[in-house]
């Protein structure tokens, strides 16, 4: 049986199950919401690799209902976050290297872009949204709040993927960001707290140039937080494979 959610204490805000669009995924939905909190647990760990999930168990861990359980095991596995086979029931998906470079690459090429769309398009209201997203970050950094510093990331990547306009990238992106951030977690424990807020900072530097409506300056600010160099998207890449 799972056992409960180390944040069964408290509810974190992610906010990204409505970001393609879609209005039966309303934040105040049931499926909604337990969807957002097995998505968190994956990402943390707290639902490893591998593990057999059981949707009673899951219906009790988070106290939902099994109707919203299995609506969001569904998302989940359209996602690739989880696996649902016929006989075999439901796992939870393998860290796969060669899917997280691939989605890597495919981030590097969408993500500036609806950077730059956020620019064009996005509300005074949805580039402050942006911002404020990481009005506790400091404090998370401090104390080395995992679990709040990831809903932080996930939220602010969803807001900004929701501004672009663009549905068809957003539906694209997210499920590319969840992936990541399962990867993201295990180079954690070797960040300093600067290290932390170094990336925060990164982060409100994005919203501040959409804020502003400077497109170029928002792919360039995107790519600084993919680890990506501006000029070397330009250049050949020599020797790749």
């Amino acid at each position: 049986m799972v056992s409960p959610s180390l944040n069964s204490a408290r509810t974190l805000v992610l906010d990204v199950a409505n970001s393609s669009g879609l209005e039966d995924w309303a934040p105040e939905l049931q499926k909604t919401k337990v969807y957002e909190r097995i998505l968190l647990d994956l990402i943390l760990g707290e639902l490893p690799a591998g593990a057999r999930l059981d949707e009673q168990s899951l219906a009790a861990r988070y106290d939902m209902g099994l109707a919203g359980v299995r609506d969001a095991l569904g998302r989940l596995a359209l996602e690739g976050l989880v696996i649902r086979r016929a006989r075999s029931g439901t796992m939870v998906a393998p860290l796969d290297l060669v899917e997280l470079r691939q989605g890597y690459e495919a981030r590097v090429l969408i993500e500036p872009h609806c950077a730059c769309l956020a620019a064009r398009n996005a509300s005074k209201a949805e580039a402050q949204a942006m911002y404020d997203v990481f009005a506790e970050g400091e404090a998370a950094a401090r104390t080395c709040d995992l679990p709040a510093l990831v809903a932080m990331d996930l939220r602010f990547h969803a807001l900004v993927a929701r501004a672009s306009g663009n549905l068809a990238l957003a539906r694209i992106l997210i499920p590319l960001q969840h992936k990541a951030a399962r990867f993201w977690v295990f180079s954690f424990n070797g960040a300093t707290e600067q290290e932390l807020l170094d990336e925060i900072e990164e982060h409100r530097q994005v919203a501040r140039v959409i804020a502003g409506g400077d497109a170029a300056a928002s792919r360039a600010a995107m790519l600084k937080i993919l680890n990506v160099q501006p000029e070397a998207q330009t250049r050949p890449h020599v020797g790749a494979a």
